[in-house]
């Protein structure tokens, strides 16, 4: 069964905790802070292979998630980090994201893989909140929450040229000439449900990879037929080959046909732009004479037709050789400009929090709201079940000028102000 479209859940791992301990001797009976941090979470990332050639996989199985990251231990033992995922997926996977459909990565090449979930960080132990000023912090982070997000996978097949054209009219049949790929065909429309892929030897040990890409109707571009899941697989394709039934024998004139399929085509994005070479099939059933006519029509359309029989091979050779050359014209899109090596990182990592401002004040009924990224998250990672946390997380907030704001809007003395779930009274 061949799939080009997946819907999965991908969820990296969360961050170990931070651990409050104090490692006590004979001579120190107190005890030095010696709580260790915690492990950062297991990422999550997508790479292309070539070992996997579809999306079926991702039909019986969905959610994916990284390693935790461990607690930190006594002693100042860091945490183990958690492991990181690897999901494979097939070359030409285009990843977007399920809410906004932004598309988040192309991985069009043998090994290209992107970071898509990273892994929440480590909280700290009380080893790292020491200072001149905390010489036995009882102080400790949570780890951090890992990303999680819907993707969404589309698959398009990496081809030299795209076969394209109305059902019937002998893509498959010329495939089959070219090629030794078997593929169903009959006479009747929509015998490919699937693109077909063929390696065609052309001359001198040269090759080209051709996809039989499933017949087009009018309207495809806007879903109907089978057009809308398959015309984004010819935006691969470097070079078109517009397959028309010069016989009409489904009884539709070729030239209206081409016309019509090409204002589909033009429809999709970019596909306009790409290169394109005219094949007139079933020539095998018209007289030379006819051949002739509709060639010219054609051309006194601007448009050069060549005239072939899938069936019988006239023509199949010299059309080829079209193609050969088309390719060798195209050049090859460029991949991205790599960067520095100081400046170039590793993975790509998208960050599911928005940039916002530091944080707003809401009244709610006798008390204040505090909200905003930077302190919540602080509030999240902190465990403020301490007294020595509690002290510390006033002082940051006061650093962060939530304190002179909280009194500028009238904070009294025992007012209930909430930051990040917790509950917390502030003096005024």
């Amino acid at each position: 069964m061949w799939v080009d479209e997946a819907k999965i859940h991908v969820a990296s791992g969360r961050g170990g905790d931070g651990l409050i301990y104090f490692h006590k001797t004979r001579h120190n009976p107190r005890g030095s802070p010696e709580g260790g941090n915690g492990g950062r979470g297991g990422d999550v990332i997508l790479r292309a292979t070539r070992s996997v050639g579809t999306l079926l996989p991702f039909q019986n199985q969905i959610h994916f998630r990284a390693g935790n990251g461990v607690p930190g231990g006594p002693n100042c033992r860091q945490g183990k980090n958690g492991s990181d995922l690897v999901i494979h997926v097939p070359l030409g996977t285009v990843v977007r994201d399920a809410a906004t459909h932004e598309v988040l990565a192309d991985l069009a090449t043998e090994e290209a893989e992107v970071l898509i979930a990273k892994g929440g960080r480590g909280g700290r132990g009380n080893k790292a909140f020491t200072s001149s000023s905390r010489q036995a912090p009882r102080i400790r982070e949570f780890g951090e929450r890992g990303e999680r997000r819907w993707l969404k996978l589309e698959l398009r097949v990496l081809a030299d040229v795209g076969i394209v054209g109305f059902p019937n009219v002998g893509k498959s049949s010329f495939l089959s000439r070219v090629s030794r790929k078997k593929v169903k065909v009959a006479p009747y429309p929509f015998t490919t449900l699937t693109p077909n892929l063929g390696l065609v030897e052309v001359a001198d040990g040269n090759s080209l990879v051709i996809a039989d890409l499933p017949g087009l109707i009018e309207g495809a571009h806007e879903g109907k037929g089978l057009g809308d899941r398959f015309l984004r697989h010819a935006m691969r394709a470097r070079v078109l080959l517009h397959v028309v039934d010069l016989a009409g024998v489904e009884g539709r004139d070729p030239l209206a046909d081409y016309h019509l399929l090409r204002r589909e085509l033009e429809a999709w994005e970019d596909l306009s732009a790409k290169p394109e070479i005219v094949a007139g099939n079933k020539t095998d059933l018209l007289s030379p004479d006819r051949v002739s006519a509709e060639m010219e029509r054609f051309r006194n359309a601007g448009i050069a037709l060549h005239p072939i029989s899938a069936v019988s091979g006239r023509g199949v050779r010299e059309l080829l050789f079209l193609l050969w050359r088309a390719l060798h014209e195209t050049p090859e899109t460029p991949a991205p400009a790599p960067l520095p090596a100081e400046d170039a990182p590793s993975r790509r990592v998208w960050h599911l929090t928005p940039e916002e401002a530091p944080f707003e004040l809401v009244e709610d009924g006798d008390g204040f709201v505090v909200r905003g990224p930077v302190v919540e998250r602080l509030a999240r990672r902190l465990d403020l079940s301490t007294e020595d946390a509690q002290k510390y997380f006033y002082r940051r907030l006061e650093r962060l000028g939530v304190i002179a704001a909280l009194k500028r809007r009238g904070l009294q003395a025992g007012s209930t102000v909430r930051i990040g779930g917790h509950e917390l009274e502030l003096a005024g």
